[in-house]
């Protein structure tokens, strides 16, 4: 049974796509771990995200890496109550296996954010650094990389 805090979360996420990403919320993400540290995320394999191949669209694995990234900088940011901004400036991806079952998105950089938004706040210049975000296929490989991702994250103090 999934606890109740991931669960809230799931939703205000879901929410939160809706009204400003609805892409998002087309994928159905659920948060199964998320904290200043780490941050794993869950995309079901239905119609929605499958291809002609029925395995998961090469875009819902963007959303689950871009998401499983974004949400450790976004609760840093909101903990921290500061005014910085961010943004994704790259994005490469290796896909090494098909997709065919739910994929787990894995971030475990939070350290290396947090330090990045360290020097975002002192500099009030923009600061970037990478992020490597990992999809597994819990049901058909186990804790195999079904894709690596690498994404640069960009921030800079507002105002």
């Amino acid at each position: 049974m999934p606890d109740l805090k991931m669960l809230k979360t799931t939703w205000a996420i879901r929410l939160y796509a809706l009204t400003r990403i609805p892409l998002i919320a087309l994928v159905r993400p659920r948060v199964v771990q998320a904290d200043t540290q780490t941050c794993v995320i869950r995309i079901p394999l239905t119609w929605l995200v499958k291809n002609h191949l029925r395995t998961m669209y090469f875009g819902a694995l963007c959303i689950g890496a871009d998401m499983a990234g974004g949400l450790i900088v976004m609760n840093l940011i909101r903990r921290r109550r500061s005014r910085v901004a961010f943004l994704f400036k790259d994005f490469r991806a290796q896909f090494l296996k098909r997709v065919e079952g739910p994929c787990v998105f894995t971030c475990h950089d939070g350290r290396k954010l947090a330090a990045l938004l360290d020097r975002a706040e002192a500099s009030g210049e923009r600061e970037e650094d990478t992020v490597t975000v990992t999809a597994t296929v819990p049901d058909k490989l186990g804790d195999e990389p079904a894709a690596v991702f690498t994404l640069t994250i960009s921030m800079k103090k507002r105002g």
